[in-house]
């Protein structure tokens, strides 16, 4: 059976101030009304049956976003804190596989604008294919580079094993600009970015976790031994906040493409990716004017200003501007940012002195 896991977690510091933690940036109102979330959501319609998508996101949001996507309770699988990717996608395989242990587990993130969606969906399905076809596999899913960007990690490129997949040679962690050109002149043929996207069997990925990081494969068993039994909670509690915080790009990927035992896979995705993990990114995702302005405002006057985000979560607030360039402004009620556009990458510094000046609840 195929199932599809929606990593909805996150701390919310990239897009402070208008995600916090309790409104995380997956539930934030997009252009067109639609949340992160629910374009996450509806993008796999038709790929993977509505009763085995899930979303795997802190347990503090269970509520708002199961009311949110009308869950039921079983495609919520919370996460008491965040131990990063690979606790997060070992947790999800560990349960899927104690009641499926066919599953074949398809991974997407909810902060990604990807378009078109119908080629998006058959892309995704060949994904699924391909493990169909490869049980042993890891199939990751790659997007054709734009420019020389240092804010993503790459894949590098080997033979092809079908018209719609190549062998992954090599995982290479965000370069430096030098490095990024070098990858961007090479072309698509040989680097992609990698999108934190995936399709596997659950049982492939729990044998690699046991292999190259068996203290957390350890963890995962246990919290599976446990689920659906009077225990879960409890052991939950228990284990998951000692496991190892490591992503699954460094605990499995990497390591994965080193090993005989294991074909690491990728299908290239030549669509429009925008991954909103900062105010830069956003910006995209919002109409703009003549002068590059993106405006995420109901209410603007940008005079004299250009290739400036302005952003507000009151439609009532007007934001006016004379003469700016290559700012960002976001208004929320309790707090306003403003900063230089080239400093989007460094707003979790701010969110870090934030809290300690001013305390958790501006957080």
């Amino acid at each position: 059976m195929l199932h599809a896991i929606i990593l909805a977690g996150g701390s919310g510091t990239q897009l402070w101030p208008w995600s916090r933690a309790a409104l995380p940036k997956q539930l934030l109102t997009l252009e067109g009304g639609q949340t992160l979330l629910h374009i996450a959501y509806d993008r796999l319609k038709n790929v993977v049956p509505d009763d085995y998508r899930y979303v795997c996101a802190g347990e503090v949001h269970r509520g708002i976003i199961s009311r949110s996507l009308q869950l039921s309770g079983r495609q919520y699988l919370g996460e008491l804190m965040g131990r990063d990717t690979v606790n997060a996608l070992g947790f999800c395989a560990a349960v899927l596989h104690q009641s499926a242990p066919e599953a074949i587990m398809g991974i997407c993130t909810a902060d990604h604008i990807i378009e078109t969606v119908e080629q998006f969906r058959k892309l995704f399905a060949q994904g699924f294919d391909l493990v169909e076809q490869h049980p042993e596999a890891l199939v990751t899913f790659g997007i054709t580079p734009t420019t020389a960007s240092t804010a993503y990690g790459y894949l590098q490129l080997d033979e092809s094993v079908s018209s719609t997949a190549r062998t992954v040679e090599r995982f290479r962690e965000k370069p430096d600009a030098p490095t990024a050109e070098q990858f961007f002149a090479a072309g698509a043929e040989k680097y992609l970015w990698n999108s934190g996207m995936f399709v596997w069997r659950a049982a492939t990925l729990l044998d690699c976790i046991r292999r190259y990081e068996p203290e957390i494969h350890a963890g995962l068993m246990r919290i599976a031994e446990a689920w659906g039994g009077p225990k879960q909670q409890r052991v939950l509690a228990e284990v998951y906040p000692g496991q190892k915080k490591i992503s699954v790009d460094f605990a499995v990927m990497e390591r994965a493409a080193r090993d005989p035992e294991v074909k690491v896979l990728a299908v290239p995705m030549p669509l429009k990716w925008v991954d909103v993990g900062s105010w830069n990114a956003f910006a995209e995702t919002c109409l703009q004017d003549g002068n590059a302005n993106a405006l995420g405002a109901a209410r603007h006057l940008l005079h004299r200003t250009s290739r400036t985000p302005v952003a507000s979560s009151d439609p009532q607030h007007l934001i006016a501007t004379l003469g700016c360039e290559d700012l960002i402004i976001i208004h929320t009620p309790d707090a306003t940012l403003v900063c230089r556009a080239d400093q989007a990458e460094n707003i979790k510094e701010v969110h870090r002195l934030v809290g300690e000046k001013f305390g958790k609840e501006l957080l």
